[in-house]
């Protein structure tokens, strides 16, 4: 039977249906060697039965025999297979299962022409409610089922014989000839016709590893060789057997780009070496080649390297192959062109008059001219956002973008004397067509072959990065490609009466929909590129090869990204130009201010809902900063107003001295301490690693619990210290929470007044500063002196140590919460006071826990002071 062949049923069923040959009529294609299974069966015909047959090892599988039961078929356990081969029983046909396919046992029944089987498949039928397969070949897992695999550059046959028998026992199939049919090239050479055509279709190309490795798992029942995180590590990488070399770039490029072909499996050699298969040349740069190459040298653009990167394997030389400036073509061509003749004369007075009406006639270039290296780096919003930046000069053809959302109309020559208000009107229209231009090469050079199915070696980007990167862009080109074309026609029919305010106001609403989404969203969007260029090679690649067309004016991505945030204020600035140059009595003065007024509020928009999205951000830092945070802290309307770093100077939140953060929000606040110990990095599910959590959660508090602010007057032992009076709704009494600044801003007046304004505004009071009270250290017991002395450290450290030595010999494990509980029940009313005044707020506060220690309790507590003690005075003399 020939080695392509398969068992495929008429009836549309899967390919491991059962099947046997006495069962059907077989009908076999002579195309693609598919036998296709008649429903039209002889009723006369004998009924065979199949019978599965478990050899030695596979006998004593009880999962094997597990799986056989629920398919519901028949078994033998034997030791020997020769019995049931040479016996003639034409009611069965016999099923073979075994472990080993090097066993003789298997060699035995391969040359006698059996149904052989691995146990995998027995439990994959098992699985997916399947009979059992029926194949021309011996067959141990579906690893490789639907396979269509084709090799290349393989000369030792045993080598090729043993790959391709393995395939076999996966379920793989084989072509001898490659086609559009073939899944996967297995290369062991870089050259020939099937890796070209491999490459230009796409195809994976991969190492013979491959296929060794993944009989490695064969008794794996999940595992699939075509699983890409399995795959990604075998295929063949686009520099295989190839050495470089470079010349004519920079030695910061020159280094990058040889550190990418260690990478992408390539080496590398000083120019001129023997050894070199590929000499790339900086085309820009080189204008003849310093040596004369060698036939198999292959001297190609620099395109060739980054084309190879992004498509995953290597790129056609014949595509990019470097035209010396010597060549007898270009030759030929410099000699006609130096003929001194009347008619080359004409000619060059004809190229001359051309290039100086051109020049006249052209619009304002989208594209200014190439900036220093140092100057690249320094982009900041307040030089991009000036409009001065917009360049006046003349384009040049090679930085005339190929896509343009409409081509102009406007091309007639230009009148001598226009208005001022015309000249301004003109200067609006052609930035509006740069800049349309610009977004349509940002969306047909990058983002649709981004977006594009079917790229060769998979997608470049995740959608979601995309999504990041580009964000609304589309949108806004949809948006100004219409202006544009409102603008073009009013220009064509000019006249001192169009109105120009009513084709800005006409699409203010658009402008509000789409500009906040990108504008609020572009370091993301910057960020996301600079990052994805550092992590993914072919988006590097993909990126130097784009960015090196005509169609950006030698301009990067990110700097073309940044003209929607440019363009806006550029528009404002222009008809504010406009409003000056047109008269009083114009109806168009009234509109132009009505179009000024509009984008204002576009970018008012703008800021406001940048504000909200850096907001939201601050709270996501919060939660992943504080470990144990709750998660009722994101909320929409929520956000974060002020981070102030203090000093406890009580121990009802935590231990005296220890450092503790403040997070104000419009509603409520976080207060968390530091982390003793802390843990390892975060790391999100799209790999972005985050810091560890360096503060702990101690309680999220409404504001509206939050009863008085307490400014405790500077004293010799008392400096830069508060106060907050609060009641929890559990609580009946007032609990104090005393805090010391830490850092010069805020100032503490100016922390103070925020956060009573935002008490007040919680509670819905107008008088924010009658919240605030002025009382003297003494009357808290309060003072900052030797807060953070070595002794306050040691005494920190102590407790601290009594602690988990008391939590750990603890009987009871009562928590701290339900012991203050406890006493709090032995408390007679009396000894508790209303709430706190002015006048004597010390004697109304509620006790401590350091005080609470102190009443009598029943034996439970007197049990754990007496650890407590006991404990404190062994760890004092160990220390």
């Amino acid at each position: 039977m020939n080695e392509n062949s398969m068992l495929v049923p008429a009836g549309g069923r899967s390919l491991l249906a059962d099947s046997s040959v006495f069962d059907f009529k077989i009908a076999e294609t002579s195309k693609e060697n598919i036998f296709t299974i008649p429903t039209d069966v002889d009723e006369d015909m004998p009924q065979i039965e199949t019978r599965v047959i478990l050899v030695q090892d596979a006998g004593k599988n009880e999962a094997l025999l597990k799986a056989l039961e629920e398919i519901k078929l028949p078994h033998i356990i034997t030791e020997a297979v020769e019995e049931y081969v040479e016996t003639d029983a034409p009611e069965f046909e016999n099923v073979f299962v075994i472990s080993d396919f090097q066993h003789p046992s298997f060699q035995y029944l391969y040359k006698a022409d059996c149904r052989v089987v691995g146990p995998p498949i027995i439990l994959y039928c098992a699985q997916k409610g399947e009979s059992l397969p029926f194949t021309s070949r011996p067959l141990y897992c579906a690893s490789m089922l639907n396979l269509v695999l084709c090799f290349t550059g393989f000369r030792k046959k045993e080598e090729l014989v043993k790959l391709v028998t393995l395939v076999h026992h996966m379920g793989g199939t084989i072509r001898k000839d490659f086609s559009s049919k073939v899944t996967h090239l297995i290369a062991n050479s870089t050259h020939g016709d099937k890796f070209r055509v491999a490459v230009s279709l796409g195809t994976p190309i991969m190492k013979a590893n491959w296929i060794l490795k993944a009989w490695e798992k064969r008794n794996e029942l999940e595992f699939s060789a075509a699983d890409e995180e399995f795959k990604n590590e075998f295929k063949v990488p686009p520099f295989q057997d190839c050495i470089l070399s470079f010349l004519g770039f920079s030695e910061e490029d020159r280094v990058s780009m040889e550190e990418m072909t260690i990478m992408q499996g390539g080496q590398f050699l000083p120019v001129g070496d023997e050894k070199c298969t590929h000499l790339v040349v900086e085309e820009n740069s080189v204008k003849e080649l310093p040596f004369e190459p060698p036939k198999k040298l292959y001297v190609v653009k620099q395109e060739w390297f980054w084309g190879s990167i992004q498509m995953d394997a290597r790129a056609g030389e014949t595509m990019y192959l470097f035209e010396k400036h010597d060549s007898p073509a270009l030759k030929k061509s410099v000699s006609l062109l130096s003929l001194n003749t009347p008619s080359s004369n004409r000619k060059k007075r004809r190229l001359k008059d051309t290039l100086a009406q051109i020049t006249r006639e052209t619009d304002i270039s989208p594209f200014p001219p190439r900036k220093r290296p140092s100057a690249e780096h320094s982009l900041s919003m307040g030089s991009l956002l000036d409009i001065s930046n917009t360049p006046e000069s003349g384009k040049s053809l090679s930085d005339t973008p190929k896509f343009s959302g409409r081509p102009s109309k406007i091309s007639t020559p230009v009148p001598q004397k226009q208005s001022a208000r015309w000249q301004v009107a003109m200067e609006l229209y052609q930035t509006e067509s740069n800049y349309v231009d610009i977004l349509s090469t940002v969306v047909q050079l990058f983002h649709v072959p981004l977006e594009k199915e079917g790229q060769v070696g998979g997608p470049i980007l995740a959608q979601e990065e995309i999504k990041t990167i580009f964000g609304s862009i589309p949108d806004i080109l949809d948006v100004h490609t219409k202006m544009k074309g409102d603008l073009e026609t009013l220009m064509m029919d000019w006249a001192e009466t169009k109105s120009i305010g009513d084709v800005i106001l006409s699409y203010s609403k658009d402008l509000v929909k789409t500009y906040p989404p990108f504008v609020n969203f572009f370091e993301m969007s910057k960020e996301t590129i600079i990052n994805c260029e550092k992590l993914k090679p072919r988006f590097h690649a993909f990126l130097k090869i784009n960015q090196a067309k005509p169609e950006c004016g030698r301009q990067t991505l990110v700097e073309l990204l940044i003209r929607p945030v440019q363009r806006l204020p550029s528009v404002a600035l222009l008809l504010n130009d406009l409003k000056k140059h047109t008269a009083d009595d114009n109806p168009d003065k009234n509109k132009l201010e009505k179009a000024i007024e509009s984008l204002k509020e576009v970018m008012t928009h703008i800021n406001e809902d940048k504000r909200k999205t850096e907001g939201q951000r601050q709270i996501f830092d919060v939660v992943y900063e504080v470990d144990g945070c709750p998660a009722n802290l994101l909320s929409s309307h929520r956000m974060l107003v002020q981070r102030v770093e203090t000093i406890a100077l009580g121990e009802d939140l935590c231990d005296r001295g220890e450092q503790v953060t403040l997070f104000l929000f419009n509603d409520c606040l976080e207060i968390a301490r530091k982390r003793h110990k802390v843990i390892g990095t975060f790391k999100s599910p799209h790999g972005h690693t985050r810091p560890p959590a360096s503060l702990k959660h101690i309680i999220l508090m409404p504001l509206s619990q939050i009863k008085k602010v307490l400014d405790i007057r500077e004293t010799d032992d008392c400096h830069n210290a508060f106060a907050l009076v609060v009641r929890p709704p559990t609580e009946q009494t007032n609990q104090l929470l005393s805090f010391q600044l830490t850092v010069e801003e805020p100032l503490k007046v100016d922390w103070l007044r925020m956060l009573c304004r935002h008490i007040a505004n919680t509670i819905c009071k107008a008088d924010a500063e009658n919240l605030i009270y002025t009382t003297d250290p003494d009357s808290l017991e309060v003072n900052t002196k030797d807060v953070d002395s070595t002794l306050s450290r040691a005494s920190r450290a102590i407790k601290k140590t009594s602690k988990k030595v008391t939590r750990a010999f603890s009987f009871s494990k009562t928590p701290k919460r339900a012991l203050q509980r406890a006493l709090m029940v032995h408390n007679t009313p009396n000894s508790r006071s209303p709430g706190p005044s002015t006048e004597g707020f010390a004697s109304s506060r509620m006790p401590s826990t350091t005080s609470l220690a102190n009443v009598q309790s029943p034996s439970l507590v007197n049990l754990f002071e007496r650890k407590y003690h006991t404990f404190s005075r062994s760890t004092t003399h160990l220390i």
